[in-house]
C-alpha cells in the first residue's frame, strides 16, 4: 500500500510531484481559456481530460479562482489579457446596475449579466480596506463587511463612481 502523501502527490504521467503536475494542468487550462470561446467549467473539464489530466469540476473551479480568470460575458478570461475591465474603475463601474444594503455587513451588487467576476476581482484586487470579502455569480456580488460603517464606505466608493 502505497503512503498516504506519496500517493497524493503521483501522477501516472509525470512522477511524484504534484506541485509540478498542478502547473503544468493550469498552463494547459490557460492555454485552453486563450485558444477558445470557453464559458462552462464543464467544458474545461472536458477539455483537460481529453488531455490526460485528472480534474474536476472543483479542482477547475480553484484553478479559475486561483489563476484570477474572470468570465465576461460569456466566456473565460486571464486576467492578464482581461486589460481594462479587471483594472479600470471607469469601465468596471459601467457593469453595474444597483448596489443595494442587505442588513449591517452586507452589500448587494448587481452587475449586467455575465460582468460579476470580472467587477469582483476589480474589488478583490483594489484592497478597498472596508471589504472583508466578496462572493459572485454571474450578475450578482455579495460584499461582506466587518461593521456598519465599513459597509457606509463602500456604498459611498459606489456612489462615486456613479458620479464619474
Amino acid at each position: 500500500m502505497q503512503d498516504a502523501r506519496t500517493f497524493m502527490h503521483t501522477d501516472h504521467h509525470n512522477g511524484p510531484s504534484g506541485a509540478r503536475i498542478g502547473l503544468d494542468r493550469r498552463d494547459a487550462l490557460k492555454r485552453i481559456i486563450r485558444t477558445g470561446e470557453i464559458g462552462r467549467q464543464a467544458e474545461l473539464v472536458r477539455l483537460l481530460k481529453r488531455e490526460g489530466y485528472a480534474v474536476t469540476q472543483s479542482s477547475v473551479s480553484r484553478d479559475l479562482r486561483d489563476l484570477g480568470v474572470a468570465k465576461v460575458g460569456d466566456r473565460y478570461v486571464l486576467a492578464e489579457d482581461a486589460g481594462a475591465p479587471v483594472a479600470g474603475w471607469s469601465v468596471v463601474a459601467a457593469f453595474v446596475t444597483a448596489v443595494t444594503p442587505a442588513g449591517p455587513n452586507l452589500t448587494v451588487v448587481r452587475t449586467s449579466v455575465g460582468a460579476a467576476q470580472s467587477v469582483a476581482l476589480a474589488i478583490d484586487r483594489a484592497r478597498w480596506p472596508e471589504v472583508v470579502g466578496t462572493l459572485s455569480g454571474d450578475d450578482t456580488i455579495f460584499i461582506a463587511t466587518a461593521t456598519a460603517r465599513a459597509q457606509h464606505d463602500v456604498l459611498e466608493r459606489f456612489r462615486s463612481l456613479e458620479s464619474r
